[in-house]
């Protein structure tokens, strides 16, 4: 029997569409939805969806994120706000054009984005593959960040302010934790996607930039 092609041990068990390769059982898991895109009509990704969608909520232990100060909520900062909104863009405009996107999905964009960050960038190599496997929802999400430059309403010297890797990761986290208490109730749903729909629904009627600083 073939290895898998992600850890080369494994027996590879589960031939994976998003690869093109086979898996073993464990890698499949790992990187389900998270550093691969799984179509929709993947039957193990049909399968284990509400294992995945609940695990994917409950993976980290909910405590104060390691680059956040006790008690300080990073969107109360109008420059991180306006950096949070564009981590959220990309999220409420997949989630109007793909029904099936849910909240779980979004949390695992976000983790997936977070996690790039933190490697440097890097994608997860396959052997024989020119480009890694990637969540098209979470590279979205790094770009909407990667882009993001504030403007200060009275404008200075220097132009516009850019964004520090540990400012995106602190936005992130910010955003993950919201995104996994508004979603653990029911992680296939859109409690925080319907939250994201109503609130850019607010900024396309008044079009003022205040209306990122409104509690998430």
């Amino acid at each position: 029997m073939a290895k898998c092609v992600r850890c080369r041990r494994r027996k590879a068990k589960r031939f994976c569409p998003a690869l093109g390769g086979v898996l073993c059982p464990l890698c499949c898991g790992e990187l389900r939805d998270r550093e691969v895109q799984c179509p929709p009509h993947c039957p193990h990704r049909e399968r284990h969806k509400p294992y995945q969608d609940r695990r994917t909520l409950e993976r980290r232990p909910e405590t104060p994120p390691r680059h956040e100060p006790p008690g300080e909520d990073v969107l109360r900062d109008e420059r991180l706000a306006w950096l949070a909104l564009h981590a959220d863009a990309p999220l409420a405009e997949i989630a109007a054009s793909r029904p099936e996107f849910s909240d779980a999905d979004a949390v695992a964009a976000m983790e997936y984005a977070k996690d790039k960050l933190e490697r440097g960038g890097g994608l997860l190599l396959i052997p024989g593959q020119d480009r890694g496997p990637r969540n098209d929802a979470g590279e979205a999400v790094r770009r909407g960040l990667d882009a993001c430059r504030y403007e200060r309403l009275v404008r200075l010297a220097g132009g516009q302010e850019g964004y520090t890797t540990e400012e995106k990761i602190r936005v992130l986290e910010r955003l993950i934790r919201a995104a996994r208490s508004l979603a653990r109730e029911n992680p296939a749903g859109r409690a925080y996607l319907g939250r994201l729909a109503d609130q850019f629904a607010a900024i396309r009627e008044d079009g003022e930039k205040t209306r990122i600083l409104a509690p998430r």
